[in-house]
């Protein structure tokens, strides 16, 4: 009722002010006072979308028809900062624009540099994410040259936040150091650093780093002490949140359960933030449901996808759908698990956010293992192309800061140089340029065959790996059958022929029994060879049958040698017993593989590469040598080739070790324990 009243006071204050001037009074109602009014009314929550923009761009009608000065573009940021508030992206996008073109012309930096911000948040909104790091980048050499170092942090804070968004985890973690070592140096920054520790407690959750996760999680909500940060951002609830998910991802379901709990207890949280409030009543029915628990279930579900459907949240009612199709699961109600399995599946292509389709493809192929194989392709499709579009952005963003600084640098140095020393040097970097474009296009012309071929090979493995089992059960019932019938039609009436004619014996005398007995031992010596002969059959059989993943090998190889000028040599120990090695750990192996020749063809100029798998005791190891051009391991920043092999050596829960240094080669070693020890009772099946 306050903020109504407050509304019709303004309302009148305007109103007064304009019959007055009718009479040929002085305004009561200045530009500057209605300009306030219009912004208080443009901010006011209980009124609807359409009168907070109208009274927003009356506001902004009052500013752009004022002198342009420092003032004029504070209030500018007002205004952008209401259409932010309601959504009204394309009203904020011309009002920072126009805001940096005054900066600009003002030669106004911090106002540039704040603009540049505004830019960044805009395109990060619409998922423009090469635009939204340039602005960043743009931002942070303006605030870095004019010493400005709380909002340099916080820059830092926004360009490691978008980086996180595109997977780019390795550089975000970086750039949130960054910030977090400005932020320990400043006062009253207890905001700021509470955002830093959150997002590094997200990152390392991420990359399954649970005990670090755990510690700047804790951080965070050590920061909330300060009691200057407002209640109502529900700082704290989402911290218990993020803490509880952590412990959801080391299946302590107990402790997620508890921290979720203390979440839904924060005062007013269903009405300061329901989005929160919808999270963590799903994570707490998850928990629950993890534990085998009942009460609740399944309404705790319902209700948190009722809240998400009214806020209209698809990442979160995705989640939710995905969470109450492993409930029905669980359950055995096979219906409604693929009812929401489907729902989730539909609604992910549907926003083309490829992570949510990746996690619903993986529960309906669970609850549908009829179409399992038809989902499992669209997963790995989906995420090889997810993979691709994270390493290219990723390498984006750092062509964007090199190139940008390399452009400063030149310009700095045109600067100082006479006109003679500028032709020549435009003249060497257009010969340059030439080389570089010629040589750029050579090595994309192979670089596409190559990745051509990789792609046959990629879709051989995949065959593989989804039909090696159905090979070995159907081959076992074909070995069973020949079995039976080498038996039942030859070994089996020959012995049966053998045991009457031996039974006929008694009837005779000894005299005539005699070399009849040595005629039957005879043909039960020829039995015994056909049996042998039967097991040796088996045994060629089970060889041939496991060496498919060799062969795919073989195969990348040929391709490799077919297309490079380098000189491969491998080897296979025979001792390994590949049908005992996990397909998960044949598949890593096998993008390790691809992974090291590839950045063998990039940079190491190599005459010979060995690729070697060797057995040792409960351990395989994957060896390459590369006699390359090398490299200093402890100076060069690991790129994403190499970080993607140590991730990948970490799913196989084994290391990844890199000896290198200049002009003595590289060596590569995968070491990933495996159990090499038959399984009698399957053998025998």
């Amino acid at each position: 009722m306050k903020n109504k009243y407050t509304i019709l006071f303004l309302l009148f204050v305007i109103f007064f002010g304009c019959t007055k001037k009718g009479k040929g009074s002085k305004d009561l109602a200045s530009p500057e006072d209605s300009l306030a009014i219009y912004l208080s009314l443009a901010n006011d929550d209980d009124l609807p979308f359409e009168s907070k923009q109208k009274y927003n761009k009356k506001a902004f009608d009052v500013i752009v028809n004022q002198e342009d000065d420092s003032l004029t573009r504070v209030n500018l940021f007002k205004v952008a900062n209401r259409y932010y508030n309601m959504n009204d992206w394309k009203g904020y996008q011309n009002t920072t624009k126009l805001i940096l073109q005054k900066s600009k012309m003002s030669k106004d930096s911090a106002g540039t540099a704040k603009a540049y911000i505004y830019l960044g948040d805009f395109y990060r909104s619409q998922v423009i994410s090469d635009s939204a790091f340039m602005s960043y980048f743009n931002a942070e050499k303006i605030f870095s040259r004019i010493n400005d170092k709380f909002n340099l942090a916080k820059t830092f804070l926004s360009k490691a936040q978008l980086q996180f968004d595109e997977g780019d985890l390795f550089e975000s973690e970086i750039t949130v150091f960054k910030a977090l070592r400005i932020l320990k140096q400043q006062k009253n920054v207890s905001n700021q650093l509470y955002d830093c520790y959150n997002l590094l407690g997200i990152l390392f959750n991420e990359r399954e780093e649970f005990d670090k996760a755990l510690e700047f999680h804790n951080n965070a909500l050590t920061t909330l002490n300060d009691k200057s940060i407002p209640s109502w951002l529900q700082l704290k609830a989402s911290s218990l949140n993020n803490i509880g998910f952590v412990y959801l991802n080391k299946h302590d379901y107990a402790k997620a359960k508890k921290y979720f709990q203390n979440g839904l207890e924060q005062k007013n949280l269903l009405i300061d933030d329901p989005t929160l409030y919808a999270m963590l009543l799903d994570n707490l029915a998850y928990s629950k449901f993890k534990l085998k628990e009942t009460q609740g279930l399944p309404n705790q579900f319902y209700e948190a996808l009722k809240i998400r459907d009214s806020l209209k949240l698809t990442s979160g009612i995705i989640l939710n759908k995905i969470h109450l199709s492993e409930y029905y699961a669980a359950n055995n109600d096979t219906s409604k698990a693929v009812q929401f399995s489907r729902q989730a599946l539909q609604l992910s292509r549907n926003s083309k956010k490829l992570r949510n389709t990746l996690e619903a493809l993986k529960q309906i192929t669970v609850v549908d293992p009829h179409n399992a194989p038809a989902y499992s392709n669209e997963y790995i499709q989906i995420n090889e192309k997810l993979q691709k579009a994270e390493r290219k952005m990723g390498e984006k963003f750092s062509r964007i800061e090199y190139e940008t600084n390399e452009i400063k640098d030149q310009n700095s140095n045109l600067q100082e140089k006479n006109k003679t020393l500028v032709y020549i040097f435009s003249i060497c970097t257009l010969v340059g340029l030439f080389f570089y474009v010629y040589k750029t296009q050579q090595a994309k012309n192979r670089e596409l065959l190559f990745k051509q071929q990789q792609q046959i090979a990629n879709e051989d493995i995949y065959n593989l790996m989804i039909s090696q089992q159905n090979d070995i059960e159907l081959t076992r019932i074909r070995e069973k059958k020949k079995v039976a019938q080498e038996l039942h039609d030859g070994v089996l009436g020959r012995m049966f022929g053998v045991r009457i004619s031996l039974d006929s014996l008694d009837k005779i005398d000894e005299v005539q029994a005699a070399p009849k007995r040595k005629k039957y031992l005879t043909e039960l010596k020829h039995i015994e060879e056909d049996i042998r002969e039967i097991s040796h059959d088996l045994n060629r059989e089970k060889s041939e049958l496991i060496n498919n993943f060799v062969a795919i090998l073989n195969k990348l190889f040929e391709n490799q040698q077919s297309t490079y000028d380098s000189e491969l040599i491998t080897f296979f120990d025979p001792h390994i017993k590949w049908e005992l090695v996990n397909n998960t750990v044949k598949i890593n192996l096998y993008r390790i593989v691809q992974e090291a020749l590839q950045n063998c063809n990039k940079y190491a100029n190599a005459n010979i590469i060995r690729v070697e798998f060797k057995s040792e005791i409960d351990y395989l190891f994957l060896s390459i040598f590369d006699d390359g051009l090398g490299f200093n391991v402890k100076r060069t920043k690991s790129g994403i080739g190499i970080q993607n092999i140590q991730y990948r050596a970490a799913e196989c829960k084994g290391n990844a070790t890199i000896k290198s240094a200049k002009g003595e080669g590289t060596l590569l070693i995968i070491k990933v324990p495996i159990d090499q020890k038959i399984n009698l009772q399957n053998n025998d099946n």
